[in-house]
């Protein structure tokens, strides 16, 4: 059953919330309206999609027109993920949330940081492709202790994107993770020296951050934040992104529930995969078979501590991460 009713503040818009209608499917608020489209119809228009195409080329693709409501209800794709001047602009609501995370006491002027950021890092919007004719496949690889013995190194490697994160080792684990990384997700505190190929996501808590990664990438005078952290890093200064504060919220607000103070870099990375991939594999999250929370690359099963740092609400992360599954949005490879 499918009717209209006006409504100026839409629930779920994958574009822009500047619509006058807003679209009741099964009685599940899904869209908002403009002029005389019919819902089929406005999909086809809003991604260019003919009676005999999908939204993406896969075989399944995350967006499907007639979209389980659980998703629909929190999946918006009008806030894109990564920063650019363009959108570099935060709300009043979104500065404070963001610049309580970390606490930081006297940060420096936020649109002056970006500005001289952008002066340094490539000033695009990346990702926004989607069209029937694309299929990107993507593996988001957490770093679970599950994924040793798998062998799903070649699985992996044969995506389109290879998505990691913080310290993520690949050298000597090729077999189990693979060796290519296209993207990995970092911040200060958990930076590594990555391959040139690589783009580096950073994912900023404060405006220090974006100082830091400036600094890292020129003169170097940035050693800490409140953390020792790298003074230099190995990265290509054309290939780096930095993850969006208002997607970080909305991730936090809208997929979490508030649940934790904010979302892990796991979570950060899934939920950028699932915004700009057509199919996500996932590897690497979880614990392993005999219930233990570790590293790949470490030997002690019990290291696992991250789990209760009180920051993040791991259980409701990973049961959201299930019902992705469960929803036939992402494929688990749970491991071993």
């Amino acid at each position: 059953m499918i009717d209209y009713k006006i409504n100026q503040t839409p629930v779920i818009n994958l574009l822009r919330p500047t619509w006058d209608f807003t679209l009741i499917y099964e009685k599940t608020l899904i869209y908002t309206l403009r002029d005389n489209y019919s819902s089929l119809d406005f999909f086809k228009h809003a991604f260019h999609v003919s009676d005999s195409k999908g939204l993406c080329a896969c075989e399944q693709c995350i967006v499907q027109l007639d979209d389980d409501p659980w998703f629909a209800e929190r999946f918006n794709q009008s806030i894109h993920p990564l920063m650019s001047r363009d959108n570099s602009e935060l709300s009043d609501d979104t500065y404070r949330w963001w610049q309580w995370l970390q606490a930081e006491r006297k940060p420096a002027n936020f649109t002056q940081v970006v500005e001289e950021l952008f002066q340094v890092i490539p000033d695009e919007v990346l990702y926004m492709d989607a069209s029937p004719d694309r299929c990107r496949t993507c593996s988001v690889v957490g770093n679970s202790g599950n994924l040793k013995g798998t062998h799903y190194g070649s699985l992996i490697d044969s995506s389109d994107f290879i998505i990691r994160m913080n310290q993520a080792p690949t050298r000597g684990f090729e077999r189990d993770v693979g060796s290519r990384t296209t993207h990995h997700l970092m911040y200060p505190e958990s930076a590594i020296d990555l391959e040139n190929s690589t783009s580096l996501v950073l994912i900023p808590f404060k405006t220090l951050d974006l100082q830091w990664i400036l600094s890292a990438l020129t003169t170097g005078t940035i050693k800490q934040t409140y953390l020792p952290v790298m003074s230099k890093i190995k990265a290509n200064k054309d290939k780096v992104l930095i993850y969006s504060p208002t997607f970080f919220k909305y991730i936090y607000e809208a997929w979490l529930e508030g649940h934790g103070r904010y979302p892990s870099t796991g979570f950060l990375s899934l939920l950028f995969a699932i915004h700009i991939c057509d199919q996500v594999n996932v590897f690497g999250f979880g614990a392993d078979q005999n219930g233990n929370w570790h590293h790949y690359w470490e030997e002690n099963l019990l290291s696992g501590a991250f789990r209760h740092t009180g920051v993040h609400d791991g259980d409701y992360e990973y049961n959201v991460t299930l019902l992705l599954a469960d929803k036939h949005k992402i494929k688990m490879f749970k491991g071993r």
